[in-house]
């Protein structure tokens, strides 16, 4: 598979475009359900009134879910960035045990050897 101008294509990327595409089409209809119900309770807006306070709700809906998704993947960062040192030191802690475990165990073959 390849994009239009012939690079190959990354299937990864390729569901992760997608992926934002069905999201930004569910925050729509959302957002647009919601103006429907909030204009629904004000029957005194004319029809050109209801149409412009909904696209205004649906832009400001849609707005508020891209700073919340923003938000989040920004601490998803964060906790990979923490989780990632986390396991670098205790990698380093446990190749610092085995080296020092093996160093003793020479150590000791060393000894037992001289005693012997």
């Amino acid at each position: 598979m390849t994009t239009m101008d012939g690079l190959p294509l990354d299937p990864r990327t390729f569901l992760n475009e997608i992926e934002g595409h069905l999201l930004i089409a569910a925050a729509r209809t959302e957002g647009h359900a919601a103006a429907a119900r909030f204009t629904a309770r004000l029957d005194w807006l004319t029809d050109g009134q209801r149409a412009e306070v909904e696209r205004h709700f649906e832009a400001e809906y849609l707005a508020l879910s891209r700073a919340s998704w923003e938000r989040t993947a920004e601490r998803g960062r964060q906790l990979r960035d923490e989780y990632e040192e986390t396991y670098r030191r205790l990698r380093q802690r446990l190749v610092a045990a085995c080296l020092l475990g093996c160093a003793l165990l020479v150590a000791t073959g060393l000894v037992v050897i001289a005693l012997a």
